[in-house]
């Protein structure tokens, strides 16, 4: 069987761009062709693009997909041609969008339908582009991948796909999220000048993350030695974000960390006191887990997938309600028992997530699609 994957949303520059689904492309390249030796893999990427596994065959389009625009009309014009070319049997989709006059079977990834449920935060253009392109493509795809169970109930509910034609495949926790030694730990801390005691959020900034009623309970916390790290690129409509921190005069206690590195990541979680991740709504929350890898006690919401990802080893709270954040962030910070407990549980819940099993479970995937015929 030869399979295509799209990777054009592969991301070489940092920022937002090449966090969230880049890291799911990243990682599923990573391990996909040890898998399954009977699959050969065609990576179709932008020219900015470039393939983590230098032993998978790689097409590198000749158009600026960089841009947004661009790349949408490559992926229902080109990508159909190309796949045509090189004889594709099947064309994995790995964010939301297909090409609908593919000559092959699709599967699509479908990460949250965000879009959807709160599209009064997308920009009109992009909020448009996925909720026509996310339905075409998913009925007409062989078989769809959801990221958790709650990712797959939503397809249901809201694309109208029957649940007979979803696998939910889990990510995956790259090995280098664990416990790092207290010494090793110090040293970044002095090196990247970061507080003692601080509570981390890790994604992108914009709306649906919640952050700004996170900085709003995180005024309410009696700590004065706690600061509040935000880490990620700008995405959008984070103007708000700014604005609270200064009305509420915490310049001094709220660090806008920028885009850290994926490598970095693992010494940011260990350094911090606690990990917080008030998400509005997600499609699983692989930073819940990664920070309970790395043994820090979180605190995330209770809705959407959030309480999946978590496994009962994190405080849940009622992201739309400032005073139980701050309770729960409180709580969380003076519970040691508490802390301890969940530590522990935190490290074995997140054991069950890794890039190989992800990487089998999407070639089983693969073969479904091609045995199941009906829609191309």
């Amino acid at each position: 069987m030869h399979v295509a994957i799209d990777a054009h949303l592969l991301s070489g520059r940092p920022g937002y761009r090449s966090a969230g689904v880049h890291r799911y492309i990243d990682c599923l390249l990573r391990h996909v062709r040890q898998a399954d030796a009977r699959v050969r893999y065609t990576v179709l990427v932008g020219r900015e693009g470039v393939c983590p596994d230098p032993l998978l065959p790689v097409r590198q389009a000749r158009w600026p997909t960089e841009r947004a625009a661009v790349r949408a009309v490559w992926e229902q014009t080109a990508q159909p041609w190309l796949l045509r070319r090189i004889g594709a049997d099947l064309v994995h989709a790995p964010v939301f969008v297909a090409p609908i006059a593919a000559p092959c079977p699709s599967v699509v990834t479908i990460h949250d339908l965000s879009f959807l449920r709160f599209p009064q935060l997308f920009r009109p253009a992009n909020r448009l582009y996925l909720r026509i392109m996310t339905r075409l493509s998913t009925q007409r795809a062989r078989r769809i991948i959801a990221v958790s169970r709650h990712a797959a109930e939503e397809t249901t509910r809201l694309l109208g796909i029957g649940p007979e034609r979803i696998n939910v495949v889990y990510h995956g926790v790259d090995p280098a999220f664990r416990p790092i030694s207290r010494a090793d730990v110090e040293a970044f801390r002095q090196r990247a000048g970061l507080p003692a005691r601080y509570a981390l959020f890790v994604g992108t900034l914009e709306p649906r993350k919640n952050l700004a009623r996170l900085v709003e309970a995180f005024a309410r916390v009696r700590d004065d030695t706690l600061h509040l790290v935000l880490a990620g690129g700008k995405g959008w409509f984070y103007d708000e974000l700014y604005a609270r921190v200064e009305t509420l005069g915490l310049q001094h206690a709220v660090t806008f960390a920028g885009y850290v590195p994926q490598e970095d990541l693992p010494l940011w979680y260990n350094a911090a006191t606690a990990f917080v991740y008030p998400s509005l709504y997600e499609g699983f929350g692989l930073p819940v887990v990664e920070a309970q890898a790395c043994g820090v006690p979180v605190l995330t919401s209770d809705v959407s997938s959030l309480p999946e990802a978590a496994g009962g080893a994190s405080v849940l709270v009622d992201p739309y309600d400032v005073e139980a954040l701050a309770a729960g962030l409180q709580r969380l910070l003076q519970d040691q028992p508490l802390r301890e407990g969940l530590r522990e549980a935190g490290l074995t819940h997140a054991q069950r997530f890794t890039w190989p099993k992800a990487a089998w479970e999407t070639t089983r995937v693969y073969w479904q699609a091609i045995a199941s015929g009906g829609a191309t």
